[in-house]
């Protein structure tokens, strides 16, 4: 009986004794399976891709929609009414300041000419006679100043006849492009007819509008990039004028600015796409967005130090779809962490998976955001 009672109590002892090693067992797995897979990753060292900083070009800028226009265009039309009897231009060809464009018959004015001519000639003569008379006393000053007048009245008739037949041959204001004739040779016109139209396209103007809030950024000699359907080339210009106003129904202002077109590659009336840049930095310091880490107490980074995750606070500036500018808390040639972001802690080891370039490209194609 003493027997029995005893292997009784001693398998009840080395029953209990297995139940405790198995619950401490699986106290320690649980333990383990809880811990947090940071905490394995900071011992191991975290595997991120880095960018190394170097100091970058990067344009503020605003996009707006504009229409080409030509540096100067004028309509043709006569001054005096009559029969063409010459065109002398082509429709669409280059022509020059000066250039006779068309001719009027001036027969009947250069016939009024002559015969002014040779009344001119005579009271020329009766006013010299007079003048001779006068200076003897053989006639009164009153005498004299009758055939004076009449004289001075004729050479003013001969100055309007050939002022008339000057503008029988109409002229180009201008060095341009003629465009099409509206007029044949031996048509009647009058000051109301349009002959051709011409115009200046190099240099070619672009007229856009930007809102209010941007009228103190630009001003004269602030550079233009555009765009035009069809042609792939981007286009520079140069802001000449901002109007005086602003447009009540839409907040805009309307800017004028031109560019070169040696080419007349550019139409007027063509569309634009236009970018203003306001400033340009020449030595900014650009991060990818992904890095930028946002936070109730404002904006940070994660860079590298002896190998070492640190975060960094961050003051930002331009932003573009792809880069931020930043103004403050980096340095040319820091490390920036890009990936990971969500695992790292505070002085946790880095691995580098791979660096990238340290030149960034710069989307032009997306507006920039002052934050």
């Amino acid at each position: 009986m003493k027997i029995t009672k005893f292997l009784i109590n001693n398998r009840l002892f080395l029953h209990g004794v297995l139940a405790l090693v198995l619950v401490l067992q699986s106290c320690s797995k649980e333990e383990k399976a809880n811990q947090p897979a940071s905490q394995g990753a900071q011992r191991m060292g975290l595997s991120v891709e880095a960018l190394v900083l170097q100091t970058d070009k990067i344009e503020d800028k605003i996009f707006s929609t504009g229409t080409l226009l030509p540096n100067e265009e004028v309509e043709i039309r006569p001054e005096v009414s009559g029969r063409v009897v010459a065109l002398n231009f082509e429709e669409g060809s280059r022509v020059k300041k000066g250039q006779v464009l068309a001719k009027i018959d001036a027969s009947e004015l250069n016939a009024q000419l002559k015969k002014l001519k040779v009344q001119e000639k005579l009271l020329q003569s009766e006013e010299s006679r007079q003048k001779q008379l006068l200076d003897i006393d053989a006639v009164s000053q009153e005498e004299y100043d009758i055939a004076l007048n009449q004289l001075n009245t004729l050479e003013a008739e001969v100055d309007l006849i050939q002022t008339q037949i000057a503008k029988t041959n109409i002229l180009a204001p201008f060095t341009g492009v003629i465009g099409l004739r509206y007029i044949s040779e031996g048509g009647y016109v009058s000051p109301s007819s349009l002959i051709a139209s011409i115009q200046q396209i190099d240099p070619i103007k672009v007229e856009f509008s930007v809102p209010e809030q941007y009228v103190g950024d630009i001003s004269e000699g602030s550079k233009v990039n555009f765009h035009v359907t069809g042609l792939g080339d981007t286009y520079s210009a140069q802001v000449y004028a901002v109007d005086a106003k602003i447009d009540v129904n839409t907040r805009t202002v309307r800017v004028r600015a031109r560019s070169s077109n040696p080419n007349n590659v550019l139409k007027p009336g063509a569309f634009a796409k236009v970018e203003v840049v306001l400033k340009t930095f020449d030595n900014a310091i650009l991060v990818p967005t992904e890095a930028i880490v946002t936070e109730l107490e404002g904006q940070k980074v994660f860079i590298s130090r002896g190998g070492k995750a640190k975060s960094q606070r961050v003051k930002t500036g331009i932003r573009t779809e792809r880069v931020v500018q930043i103004t403050e808390g980096l340095e040319p040639k820091d490390t920036v962490v890009l990936t990971g972001l969500m695992s790292i802690q505070e002085g946790m080891e880095l691995k580098f998976k791979e660096f990238k370039e340290p030149k960034l490209e710069i989307d032009i194609e997306q507006p920039n955001v002052a934050l």
